[in-house]
């Protein structure tokens, strides 16, 4: 397996990244992590071979917008859409006119499915549970190729966040705060948060992404906060744009 690192950052995109979007390159499948406007790099990374699925575990804006960008990425052989239960008719609203081009105007197959908490055996293991956030996010633990690969975007320290990232391969989470922040009302993690789910949990590898691109301005404060999360999980990585990871 592969994974590409397409957008990184949070809220917005500015200099230093797109906004978030991971793409994990199986055998049989290409698995999209979140949809910002990092997706209109797709192309860049796929082949019509093999189909795309997309998880989305929220629909803010920062990660969905790319499916504005979909055209960009060329004819695909199939594209299917998981979105946490109940939130798939508001999805609808923004992924069609007057917003964008709608799923029915493309010459591939889409489909867009809720799925609900638990544990669903679609081509590979994945399991659902929902974090703490402003609106209702899924987190995701993929078992796939004898591996665990977990996304927890966005979220505040909850009890799901660590069952979905035990014994994890690789824990993708996000770093929106500032080190020594944590946002309890909105529901975001700082360096220290994400690196203590990796820690009690006994994931592998971290990794920190959707860092917001108004507490990390550049490269030097992203740096910072890897060297914070490593003092309490050593094998930490901040993620940037493009960064290429072989599993």
């Amino acid at each position: 397996m592969k994974m590409t690192f397409l957008g990184t950052n949070g809220w917005f995109s500015d200099k230093n990244g797109n906004t978030i979007c991971t793409l994990l390159e199986t055998r049989e499948n290409y698995i999209v992590f979140d949809a910002g406007d990092g997706l209109h790099k797709l192309n860049m990374h796929i082949t019509k071979e093999k189909p795309v699925i997309i998880f989305l575990s929220h629909l803010h804006l920062d990660h969905l917008i790319g499916l504005h960008m979909l055209g960009n990425a060329g004819q695909l052989k199939s594209l299917k859409i998981y979105c946490p239960e109940g939130t798939r008719s508001d999805l609808l609203k923004i992924f069609g006119h007057p917003f964008t081009a709608s799923p029915d105007e493309y010459d591939y197959p889409i489909s867009i499915v809720e799925l609900s908490e638990g544990i669903h055996n679609l081509d590979f293991g994945v399991e659902c549970r929902q974090l703490f956030h402003a609106d209702k996010t899924f987190g995701y633990r993929l078992m796939i190729e004898e591996k665990i690969i977990t996304h927890l975007c966005d979220t505040g320290a909850c009890e799901n966040a660590n069952i979905l990232a035990k014994n994890a391969d690789i824990v993708i989470h996000e770093c929106a705060m500032k080190p020594g922040e944590n946002d309890s009302a909105w529901g975001h993690s700082g360096p220290e948060r994400a690196a203590l789910v990796a820690k009690e949990s006994g994931a592998k590898k971290l990794f920190l992404t959707h860092l917001a691109a108004n507490n990390y301005t550049d490269k030097k404060s992203r740096d910072e906060a890897e060297v914070i999360a490593k003092k309490i999980f050593e094998n930490t990585i901040c993620a940037e744009d493009d960064l290429v990871v072989e599993i």
